[in-house]
């Protein structure tokens, strides 16, 4: 493959709902293009984009996979992206740097929950959009149907460019508005427009240049006045106008047939913006920490930006990478701006799914992979140690669903500390904590399924199996009254005995206050090297609560008086005191269970809002407050941890996938006796 420009360089991102036929594009447009020599298939797993052995048996794209072509003096990056939300971190890697998206809908399907979600994304991110239409060839689907769900849900921007020529069984081919020509089969022959759909044809193409022409007041002008707008005109004032954002060209193929694909790589040439149109970053200098805009200038110093970090078994670690401006050569020097240090570039190679393209270079706006950086890693920036520059990293979605990692033998157990942090700086959209009330290995993600094909990477690429379990909750116990305790720690049995005598005040704290130990030991009751032993030893019993052996927290314990024994005292003899008499203590003071309450953010579509309050109430939440956001509510509450673990799965069930949430830890709360009891029986169970 030559070196292209970065005018030449096209970006392009696929998006879709799980389903809607990303994959088979792409293999198709990798065929049409001349860039592999067979047809792979999504449903036998043998495409160039879903290689991974988790897509092939799962039949569905679970990572971003790189496919270069050629067309017509161009150069197409096409990112594969997952259609399944779980996977949304992907999605936004790919966003990242990308010059343009094409959004693939289902033609029998419409717009679906997953179109939704990725629109937002790529509006978000003011990428240039072009719609694909897919599987017209389906029996009982209709484009213009298609058309008007584009347009209710999106905006009345969205307007089509080309037509199909007939649907299901009778497709056959394509009508591009702008030439007013027609296109038939997979080659693309051209053909007469069929009788039946000129005049539909010629509506279409007047909606076209009235949207289109809105973008130069001097075109605006002509065609008002009857002038003849040329092609190429028009062209450039949908190029321009998809640009700015006021339009958005719908095209029509079938993936499976092939029908149309040509055109629309034509469309993503002669729409959709180039890397040097499109690429304009802020980035903070080092030295001066000051802002500034760059673009795509390849006589500029060298700024690249890694946006995806994968481990292969047989190259190690394989980082992705964009080149915004310079150039980067194998077997060089680079500086990592984020980490302040110097990496070795060894061969430069391009991704086309899992194969590996050898290049000597990667010029302003392309896109290709390095293999074994030591310390970088997604999000850092390389570029020159004389010009330092950081670009801004990559947004992830929030974690929302948290499961426990359990290993299933004392090797994997070994390992699991060295592979988790692999697995996170594959996927940063991942999160893994170490509770410290609970002992347990918490590994957190966008959903379920994020979690189960996390578990299956670490069998697969590292040979690891574990269990994921539902997390326990890091319960607190702590005393609802004032009590007094005495303890006298009195053994003989010849020779020295053991002898230590405290007594103890437990007092109750507010929320969040923490466990104070307070000495008020006066006239040499017990001797001063002693109190110390005293304090180890109740912050040792603090450990393990009475109740269900949770830690206690939120209580004042004051050591107020004791005696001592001249002969017999001894360290171990106070330490067991205090343990001792913490524990009488708590007894005394009525020990009551506390338990997390987190704050909860949900945003969901308004006709939602009522659902979502009651489920709410089911689960002991506490509603604080609502507002609308456009034709969004976001509502904030309160509600304990144990009855969130699985929300996730609840709101996707509720919203239909609509809805999102982010949580963070709030206070404690008593828990109610009725629950309490329950907790406190399950864990004389789990210890009988």
């Amino acid at each position: 493959m030559k070196i292209y420009g970065p005018e030449n360089i096209r970006n392009i991102i696929l998006l879709s709902h799980y389903g809607a036929g990303k994959t088979s594009i792409a293999e198709s447009m990798l065929f049409t293009s001349g860039a592999i020599k067979r047809l792979g298939s999504s449903d036998e797993g043998t495409t160039t984009s879903d290689y991974d052995p988790s897509e092939i048996e799962h039949h569905m794209s679970i990572n971003m996979s790189l496919l270069p072509l050629e067309w017509q003096g161009t150069k197409i990056n096409i990112i594969d992206t997952p259609g399944y939300a779980d996977f949304a971190g992907e999605v936004k890697s790919a966003i990242r740097v990308s010059t343009g998206a094409v959004v693939v809908i289902d033609a029998a399907a419409g717009v679906e929950v997953g179109t939704e979600k990725v629109w937002d994304y790529v509006k978000q991110a003011n990428i240039s959009k072009l719609i694909a239409v897919n599987k017209i060839d389906r029996e009982n689907v209709d484009f213009f149907r298609s058309v008007e769900s584009i347009q209710a849900q999106f905006g009345q921007e969205c307007v089509p460019v080309q037509l199909p020529i007939g649907s299901g069984s009778s497709f056959e081919g394509i009508v591009d508005l702008v030439a007013m020509k027609a296109y038939q089969g997979a080659k693309g022959d051209e053909i007469e427009i069929p009788s039946s759909i000129v005049e539909q044809a010629k509506s279409f193409r007047e909606k076209l240049v009235e949207s289109a022409v809105e973008v130069d007041d001097a075109l605006v002008t002509r065609y008002l006045e009857g002038e003849t707008i040329s092609n190429e005109e028009i062209m450039q004032a949908i190029k321009q106008s998809i640009i700015n954002g006021t339009l958005v060209p719908i095209c029509a193929c079938s993936a499976t047939q092939h029908t149309g694909i040509s055109l629309l790589l034509d469309g993503i040439c002669h729409y959709l913006p180039s890397a040097k149109e499109a690429d304009s970053l802020a980035v903070i200098e080092n030295e001066t920490k000051t802002v500034k805009e760059i673009g795509p200038e390849a006589e500029n110093s060298l700024v690249g930006f890694v946006f995806k970090t994968t481990a292969d078994q047989f190259t190690g670690k394989i980082s992705c990478l964009k080149i915004y401006s310079g150039t980067l050569t194998s077997n060089s020097q680079v500086w990592n701006a984020n980490k302040g240090i110097t990496e070795r570039i060894g061969q430069l190679f391009m991704l086309l799914g899992k194969t590996q393209i050898p290049v000597e270079k990667l010029t302003t706006g392309d896109i290709g992979a390095v293999s074994k950086l030591s310390s970088t890693v997604t999000g850092d920036t390389i570029c020159s140690q004389e010009h330092p520059l950081i670009l801004e990293n990559i947004e992830f979605p929030e974690v929302s669903f948290s499961l426990a990692i359990q290993s299933e033998t004392k090797d994997d157990l070994d390992k699991i500390g060295t592979i988790l942090p692999k697995l996170c700086e594959e996927d940063p959209s991942l999160k893994v904590h170490r509770d410290a009330v609970t002992k347990e290995t918490i590994i957190s993600g966008i959903g379920d399924n994020h979690l189960e094909m996390a578990k299956e990477r670490m069998q697969r690429k590292f040979g690891v199996s574990v269990n994921l379990q539902t997390p326990k909750i890091a319960y607190k116990e702590t005393i609802s009254m004032t009590a007094k305790a005495e303890h006298k720690h009195k053994k003989q049995s010849g020779g020295h005995g053991q002898y230590g005598h405290v007594l103890l005040e437990l007092e109750p704290l507010p929320r969040g206050s923490g466990f104070i130990f307070v000495n008020k030991i006066v006239g040499g009751a017990i001797p001063r090297n002693y109190i110390p032993v005293v304090e180890k030893g109740v912050n040792e019993a603090k450990t393990e609560g009475i109740l269900a052996g949770y830690p206690v927290d939120d209580i004042q314990v004051t050591l107020y008086d004791g005696s001592f024994h001249a002969v017999d005292s001894s360290d171990i003899a106070f330490k067991l005191a205090g343990i001792q008499a913490l524990k009488k203590g708590l007894t005394a003071g009525q020990s009551i269970l506390l338990e997390p309450i987190m704050n909860v953010t949900i945003v969901v579509p308004t006709s939602y809002t009522g659902d979502i309050m009651g489920d709410l109430n089911t689960k002991r939440g506490r509603v604080l407050g609502m507002e609308p956001n456009g034709e969004n509510s976001v509502i904030q509450a309160q509600a304990p941890y144990s009855e969130l673990i699985r929300y996730a799965i609840n709101l996707k069930s509720i919203t239909q996938g609509r809805g999102y949430f982010n949580i963070e830890f709030s206070h404690y709360e008593v828990v109610p006796p009725y629950i309490s009891q329950k907790i406190i029986e399950e864990k004389a169970a789990e210890k009988s």
